[in-house]
């Protein structure tokens, strides 16, 4: 079944060619970071399961590359140079380093005028760009600007998959992905008549946040359309949140690989956490990436699971696809429509939600309640 569902990211996920070429890449553990016993064996089955995901796509074109990098740390942070050089080709790379615009790009330092220039350089390079990206590193590059120029202007298709395990081969991504991308689609059809939206949970979250003049976007795991992106396993619709909108409290009961020993709560106040309470490690280290830059504090994100093969609450690429759950992130949001630049990104997922929608028109429509999706 392993070696099916990897031969079906191929074919059915992103529809390779035989002239078609594919980066595969994961992270290696870097001397800095302390690992627990099951995560380093975590981490080094995710780099097993990258060197099979290369050698089984040779069987769908002689054009595959593999890569491996010291990992970065955080979600959110965007790859090194010879990363780049891979995917957009040398020649693109040459010359944004010539216009000192590269190392603005991976330091997220760059200007929107900067960003305009180096866009208008890979574009003129753009057929040396990888026509697809399996991406199996532990640190999403998701929300990277590196994903995002490949996708939007080189028109590649790329399968994030951080923090990925074998035992997802089995169950989310052992998917009918037809079911699940009109599942996907008509949930997000409905996000898309609101304007904003109140959000409770039995463990104490209440929060309200604001839609208005933003996308709801469907990842339904189909990646074959040219610039196509989503998480592997897939399952979700997900917005980014008007900056300063939000407004209540988070109680985090899950951290992204594990569940918490003790709840910790954030306090949200025009669209920012202004406060962490809770004695629990993770908060220690939470309080810790906030302070590092105010945009990490940034309520970035509202997501929630389509997928009805997802179960598993101690792994965030799956969790937060749960069919019934939702997700809220904080950091960088500037990939996919808003407008808060960092590089971090983190993910939390809440069970049983509440949520209520009230559309353009000033009516209030249940999506969710405690966890169960609501009929039209």
């Amino acid at each position: 079944m392993i070696t099916r569902t990897i031969q079906a990211i191929y074919k059915i996920n992103i529809g390779i060619k035989r002239n078609e070429s594919v980066l595969v890449f994961t992270d290696r553990i870097s001397p800095s970071e302390i690992l627990h016993e099951n995560d380093l064996c975590r981490r080094e089955r995710l780099r097993d399961i990258a060197l099979l995901t290369a050698e089984i796509g040779k069987a769908f074109t002689k054009k595959i590359a593999y890569h491996e990098y010291a990992a970065t740390g955080s979600h959110g942070a965007e790859p090194p140079e010879e990363l780049w050089s891979m995917a957009f080709g040398q020649r693109a790379v040459s010359e944004l380093k010539r216009h000192r615009l590269l190392a603005q790009l991976i330091k997220k330092e760059i200007t929107d005028d900067g960003i305009k220039k180096a866009e208008a350089i890979i574009s003129k390079n753009k057929r040396s760009a990888v026509n697809a990206v399996i991406a199996l590193s532990n640190y999403s590059t998701s929300h990277t600007r590196f994903r995002d120029i490949l996708t939007r202007v080189c028109g590649c298709r790329y399968a994030s998959m951080p923090i990925f395990e074998v035992s997802m081969l089995e169950s989310s991504m052992n998917v009918d992905w037809k079911r699940l991308s009109k599942r996907t689609k008509a949930i997000a059809k409905v996000v898309n008549t609101t304007e904003t939206l109140e959000i409770k949970t039995p463990n104490g979250t209440h929060i309200t946040l604001s839609k208005k003049g933003r996308q709801a976007l469907s990842d339904d795991g189909m990646l074959t359309k040219s610039g196509s992106f989503g998480n592997l396993p897939a399952g979700e619709v997900f917005f980014a949140p008007v900056e300063g909108s939000a407004e209540g409290k988070l109680v985090l009961e899950w951290a992204p690989t594990r569940e918490l020993k003790s709840p910790i709560t954030l306090i949200i106040e025009e669209g920012i956490v202004r406060e962490i309470i809770g004695n629990e490690p993770y908060a220690d280290y939470l309080r810790e990436k906030l302070d590092e830059r105010n945009e990490n504090r940034n309520i970035a994100e509202l997501g929630i699971g389509t997928n009805d093969r997802a179960k598993r609450p101690d792994n965030i690429l799956e969790s937060e696809k749960i069919l019934g759950t939702i997700h809220i992130a904080l950091g960088d949001n500037s990939s996919f429509g808003g407008r808060v630049k960092t590089p971090f990104h983190q993910d939390f997922v809440f069970f049983k939600p509440t949520v209520m929608l009230k559309t353009k028109d000033n009516k209030c429509v249940y999506l969710l309640k405690d966890g169960n999706l609501m009929p039209k």
